[in-house]
């Protein structure tokens, strides 16, 4: 027998009638649909479980359904003991800075609300994570958005804006990114994180300058360092435990927008979840209290 067969007898059974049944099955399928699939049922074991009007079961209706009933009754508290359960478990995907240097400051604020929390941490950049998040992969993802938002069914909440800088080596002629812009050609190696149509594109766009990238970096530290080894210049956020070196200098970007590292998931956050976006907004606003934001996190 089809077991989804019978979870749509079980319905049409339980509520009196296919029509009925509709309106209660909680997934959408239409009424001929349900009548297809019944009758298959009926043809598969060579029986009549109901008659159609008025509703009454037949005797081997009632059989069917007395076997049936007691398992997808309780589909219900299964599902609510396994989501209880499934609550103190947490898979987040950030930046490897992110899981080594920020998120253990703020798990430790967390695990005080929750100290049953049982944490899997996932390496990873944006188009990644997000296909993660909608792959059912991860629940949360904190990640540096150089694009100008996230993908289609998925939340986010900003916890801090970051000014976008030129690196260029110590020793580099160049003094502000201006001078570059009046260039007829940028003969230099452009650094950046994949997903470079995000903010420093845009910028560009507006200036009418083009320089695509010739390096592609997976982190943030990445790009700094091949810049302090001589590879080219690198497109950075202006924050220094990333872009401090001894061989490097931060020229600003003024006329270009800023990028945001977001908080993102999927569908209304759990009271985990939203506790851990709680406590990373509160983490920004004391370390970085000019950079911080505060949009409310959305429902």
């Amino acid at each position: 027998m089809n077991v989804h067969h019978l979870e749509l007898f079980y319905y049409v059974a339980r509520h009196g009638g296919i029509s009925r049944a509709v309106r209660h099955i909680p997934y959408g399928i239409q009424q001929p649909a349900v009548s297809s699939q019944i009758l298959q049922l009926e043809q598969g074991l060579e029986v009549k479980l109901f008659e159609r009007s008025p509703f009454q079961l037949t005797a081997e209706g009632e059989q069917l359904f007395e076997f049936v009933s007691p398992f997808f009754d309780n589909l219900g508290n299964v599902a609510s003991q396994l989501s209880k359960r499934a609550a103190t478990q947490l898979r987040i995907g950030a930046s490897e800075l992110v899981l080594r240097d920020h998120l253990p400051l703020v798990m430790h604020r967390v695990r005080k609300k929750h100290p049953c929390i049982r944490l899997a941490m996932h390496s990873g950049l944006q188009l990644q994570l997000e296909t993660d998040l909608r792959e059912h992969k991860l629940d949360l993802a904190i990640v540096t958005v150089l694009q100008s938002r996230v993908g289609a069914g998925l939340r986010k909440v900003p916890f801090v804006r970051m000014p976008l800088v030129l690196l260029v080596h110590r020793d580099s002629e160049i003094t502000a990114a201006e001078e570059l812009w009046g260039r007829r050609k940028i003969e230099e190696p452009l650094i950046c994180l994949p997903a470079s149509e995000g903010s420093f594109q845009k910028g560009l766009k507006r200036l009418k300058v083009e320089w695509q990238p010739s390096i592609e970096a997976s982190s943030l530290q990445l790009v700094t360092w091949y810049v302090a080894n001589g590879y080219g210049i690198g497109v950075n956020v202006n924050v220094p435990d990333v872009v401090q070196h001894y061989d490097v200098r931060a020229l600003p970007l003024d006329d270009f927008d800023p990028v945001e590292i977001v908080g993102i998931w999927r569908s209304r956050p759990s009271a985990l979840i939203r506790t851990v976006l709680e406590e990373a907004k509160a983490y920004c606003h004391e370390n970085w209290p000019t950079l911080a934001c505060d949009e409310p996190i959305d429902d």
